[in-house]
């Protein structure tokens, strides 16, 4: 279906996959996949591309009920500066649309950062690879394949 699920199944990983209709006119897609799955959303995060001073790309992400905090981000990356990339380039470097990015099977592998509220969770939520459609899994199996870090990066 995408290359996230191909990924996962490939690796032989425990996940469960969720699907709702996507609305069109809304831009809030991680709050969307929550009230329409019923999930909490703490346990639902989303997939931002983040530009660290100006030259590299990494991956963070958060639950949908805060926001990331670009400045920790860039001091737990030792950088500068980071600031949000721009959709098309979070799109052509993932190979997803925006709204249904997945950390998982991107078409670049960029070093990934977790918001560590993540560690208390049994199972999290992230996009499949496009709109409408989630993967539950356990953060340590997100963790694991994508050699992600675990960090504070959230803020309310």
């Amino acid at each position: 279906m995408t290359p996230a699920i191909d990924l996962l199944r490939r690796d032989g990983v425990d996940f469960e996959l969720l699907e709702y209709t996507h609305d069109a006119n809304t831009a809030a897609y991680g709050e969307e996949a929550a009230q329409a799955l019923g999930l909490t959303p703490d346990a639902v995060f989303k997939t931002l591309i983040v530009a660290i001073d100006g030259s590299r790309l990494v991956v963070a992400l958060v639950p949908v009920s805060r926001t990331l905090d670009l400045k920790a981000l860039a001091r737990t990356v030792k950088a500068k500066k980071a600031v949000l990339a721009e959709a098309v380039v979070a799109e052509r470097t993932t190979g997803y649309v925006v709204g249904g990015i997945s950390p998982l099977g991107q078409k670049q592998r960029l070093a990934t950062f977790i918001d560590s509220s993540a560690g208390h969770l049994e199972r999290l939520y992230v996009s499949a690879g496009r709109r409408g459609l989630e993967i539950a899994l356990s953060p340590e199996q997100l963790q694991r394949l994508t050699q992600a870090y675990m960090a504070p990066l959230a803020r309310n």
